[in-house]
């Protein structure tokens, strides 16, 4: 069982719930020593005097905040001093609308659970009544010598607690980005192009069909240079796409998306042993009508008038790898590799 990071008691109007909070994520980061380069020597953080050079023992080290002519300690028991009580306890003020809260506001999540089957009861009605009512209860508190802005939500069977980012952290995003489009002119063709591929791409959320491929590659090449092997260096991004192109781009993309639904709906049919139309398929012996045991094979087709959208939607059917990151011409040697770019500059 993990081990609680904070206890408390969780209050709304006149009912207290005690409660602990437990982490309700975990990094799967690769974590790098340093290393000092040419030797197997750790390099190790310490805390040194900037005066004297010497090292300093945790237990001598008190905060400080710079005033201008000097600096102010505070002990840390005097920060326990000045918020009596806060560290234990989690008070709702409020229940908000949970669509109301923006998702930039939203931080870190954990778990809240009863403290004791006694309140069992207590917790799965709280948890009921959030549920009903899609609201959120928000509350602060005080953990580790820092307050929070919390939201309280039921998720599932359990309570979960949110912790936000205060108002004054948000920054403005008008502030920020100096290139903001603003209320650009979309034609319609263009905009119900867009919604459509959107809608081609759209699927169920499902968490577990998604993986950190980054971290997989770290974990490769790791074990690549312990082996002693080379590793090979990552696609580049692809490029931006031209505003002139920008159409048979989304038009591309739409009936690219469709095809791979249709592939993958029709080899759910074929490998049932049956057709669309719910007929069983023939075993077949390979032979053709005429008795013949192959087919010619088909002329290499002229790709040289296509544009890059085009290309690309080929280079999708045909699963060409690294497509994304390939220029005009590179597409174009990809699907002619076996011979139909020099068949289209021969005829």
């Amino acid at each position: 069982m993990a081990r609680a990071i904070w206890s408390g008691s969780l209050s709304f109007g006149l009912v207290s719930l005690p409660v602990r909070m437990y982490s309700a994520t975990e990094s799967h980061t690769v974590h790098f020593h340093q290393i000092q380069r040419g030797t197997s020597d750790r390099v190790r953080n310490r805390r040194v005097n900037e005066r004297t050079g010497k090292e300093v023992p945790a237990e001598e080290i008190v905060k400080g905040v710079d005033v201008g002519d000097g600096y102010v300690l505070v002990e840390p028991e005097e920060l326990d001093d000045i918020a009596p009580g806060r560290s234990k306890a989690l008070e709702i003020g409020g229940f908000v609308d949970l669509d109301a809260v923006e998702p930039v506001y939203f931080a870190t999540t954990y778990y809240l659970g009863p403290r004791g089957k006694d309140h069992a009861k207590v917790y799965a009605l709280l948890h009921r009544a959030l549920q009903e009512s899609n609201k959120a209860g928000i509350a602060t508190f005080v953990m580790r010598n820092r307050a929070y802005l919390v939201a309280v939500k039921a998720e599932a069977d359990i309570l979960a607690l949110h912790t936000l980012h205060w108002a004054d952290e948000i920054r403005d995003p008008y502030e920020e980005i100096g290139d903001l489009p603003g209320r650009t002119k979309i034609p319609d063709r263009e905009l119900r192009t867009a919604v459509q591929l959107i809608e081609a791409l759209s699927t169920a959320w499902r968490p577990e069909d998604y993986h950190d491929t980054y971290q997989e590659q770290v974990r490769g090449l790791i074990e690549a240079k312990r082996k002693g092997e080379t590793v090979e260096k990552g696609q580049e991004p692809p490029e931006s796409t031209n505003v002139v192109d920008l159409m048979s781009a989304l038009q591309a993309s739409v009936d690219s998306a469709r095809g791979t639904k249709k592939g993958k709906r029709g080899k759910e049919s074929r490998a049932t042993g049956r057709r669309r139309d719910g007929k069983r398929t023939g075993t077949g012996t390979g032979k053709s009508r005429s008795g013949g045991t192959g087919r010619k094979a088909p002329r290499p087709e002229d790709l040289t008038g296509l544009n890059k959208a085009e290309l690309y939607e080929r280079a999708t059917e045909a699963g060409v790898p690294g497509r994304s990151s390939m220029t005009r011409d590179e597409l174009l040697d990809a699907l002619s590799g076996s011979g139909g770019r020099s068949h289209a500059k021969a005829s």
